[in-house]
């Protein structure tokens, strides 16, 4: 008998027994342990937990999930067939760490029940197409390469460019109907306080569940955090009726981490050390967002995902653009040019983006997409310091006050119609009345809020313009 009258228990139902052979860190061998499944729950005699991760012939591999010290002798038993986590809406609006516990110093969390945390992904018979926009309050994004509800889309890039400041700038756009669940993977002290005060003073953390995992917590706490973050989303989403967005950030730092736990585990490497089935572990991770048809609701996902160099075509990010429905690409010459967010709208793509937008929107993006090409050509042209005709030096000014439009702060939000407004306004503008950008910022989310038909579109297109212009002259 030990001292913990939950194992016993356990061991008297009957469930798989074993002793500890071996000890590698947090890879713990077991002797004894059959049958058992992948992915059980195990429970060591002083209470701390760990979980299968390989059955082998003669032994099982555990990852142990606990901070006790094992020894060599001590006996473990099976407490649930699969690994699970805490689920509830009494996570929404708090910080916690992988394992459910609050970090937030607001009390303890009463769970509802618990997931699967290696939950599989709903079957394509039961889901629903993609259709309705998730607005994220940035002009680049929502005109010309909108998110879909229940769409998987990556947000790739080299280091300091601004994919973290994207991702939050759209988890504070989100309204009540919608819970953002932030993954934070492997991150340091000052990188999660000063996301979780950006959360904080725009009143967006009421909405939000934050998953931290620092640099200092165990490897298979940081692996783990993706998962346990999709399977809290997946609880609202299939249980509550709710519309969520889970962010991780990043799956490079979970690559990593799992390339270390399979590599200590004498897994065979397979392309740049990581294991064979570091395809399937993301795969597995992203395709369960999507849409239901049993209560129309979305889960969709937003994986950052490191391009070091820039180097798009490297092993992770190709393997998530396999993945994904489209990817938001940041470039580093886009970031120089102070273009913020630094997204090359020539390298992104959005797979299914185009069913949110009306025959307007669409109609916009077209005429956009076509501004930025005649306007990189004319660029080229302006190079050569020749004259340039009519029509080049017309496509260079719009293109300049195209780009002064979509360039916007982290702290700046529009709306879906205020974006629609002023990109017509631009694009339509004649080139001999200049338009005062700034202002037509500060002004157009109160127009725009008062828009309800298209006659009330039509007059305030024209009320901003008239303000645009006025206000340049004065």
């Amino acid at each position: 008998m030990s001292d913990n009258r939950h194992f016993d228990h356990l061991v008297e139902k009957g469930n798989p027994i074993g002793e500890i052979v071996a000890l590698n860190s947090y890879l713990i061998k077991i002797k004894g342990m059959q049958p058992v499944n992948i992915r059980s729950l195990v429970m060591f005699e002083d209470g701390s937990k760990g979980y299968v991760q390989d059955v082998r012939e003669d032994h099982v591999n555990v990852l142990y999930l606990g901070t006790n010290e094992l020894s060599i002798g001590m006996r473990a038993t099976v407490q649930y067939d699969d690994l699970v986590t805490k689920v509830g809406r009494e996570f929404v609006g708090r910080v916690i760490n992988v394992f459910g516990e609050p970090l937030d110093g607001k009390g303890p969390i009463v769970a509802e029940s618990a997931w699967p945390v290696f939950n599989i992904a709903p079957p394509l018979n039961e889901r629903e197409g993609l259709s309705e926009l998730l607005p994220t309050g940035v002009t680049v994004i929502d005109t010309m390469l909108p998110l879909i509800k229940g769409q998987r889309l990556a947000i790739l890039g080299d280091s300091k460019l601004g994919k973290t400041a994207l991702a939050v700038q759209i988890a504070t756009n989100q309204n009540e109907n919608r819970v953002t669940v932030y993954v934070l993977i492997a991150k340091r002290s000052t990188d999660i306080s000063s996301l979780i005060k950006r959360l904080e003073d725009s009143g967006a953390i009421k909405n939000c569940i934050v998953i931290v995992s620092t640099i200092f917590d165990s490897l298979i706490a940081s692996y783990l955090a993706p998962y346990i973050g999709c399977s809290m989303g997946e609880y609202l989403w299939q249980k509550t009726d709710r519309d969520v967005l889970v962010i991780y950030d990043d799956l490079t730092s979970h690559a990593h981490i799992y390339r270390e736990i399979s590599l200590l585990g004498r897994v065979s490497p397979g392309r740049e050390s990581y294991p064979g089935d570091m395809f399937y572990a993301h795969s597995s991770l992203l395709e369960r967002a999507g849409k239901l048809a049993s209560n129309h609701k979305t889960l969709t996902a937003l994986p950052i995902v490191l391009a070091d160099g820039g180097d798009i075509a490297a092993y992770l990010p190709t393997n998530i653009m396999s993945i994904t429905d489209g990817q938001w690409i940041f470039d580093s010459k886009v970031f120089k040019d102070t273009m913020r967010p630094a997204v090359n709208v020539g390298l992104s793509v959005t797979r299914v983006g185009g069913v949110g937008h009306n025959t307007k929107q669409k109609q916009l993006n077209a005429e956009a997409m076509k501004l930025l090409a005649d306007y990189r050509e004319a660029q080229e042209f302006a190079h050569f310091g020749s004259e340039l005709a009519l029509e080049s030096q017309k496509a260079l000014n719009k293109g300049r006050m195209f780009y002064q439009l979509m360039n916007q702060s982290s702290n700046e939000h529009f709306s879906v119609i205020a974006q629609t407004m002023m990109t017509d306004i631009v694009l339509h503008a004649p080139m001999d009345v200049p338009l005062d950008i700034v202002t037509m910022k500060k002004k157009v989310n109160d127009i725009a809020s008062s828009v309800k038909s298209d006659t009330d579109y039509t007059k305030a297109i024209d009320q901003l313009t008239r303000l645009c212009q006025v206000e340049l002259k004065k």
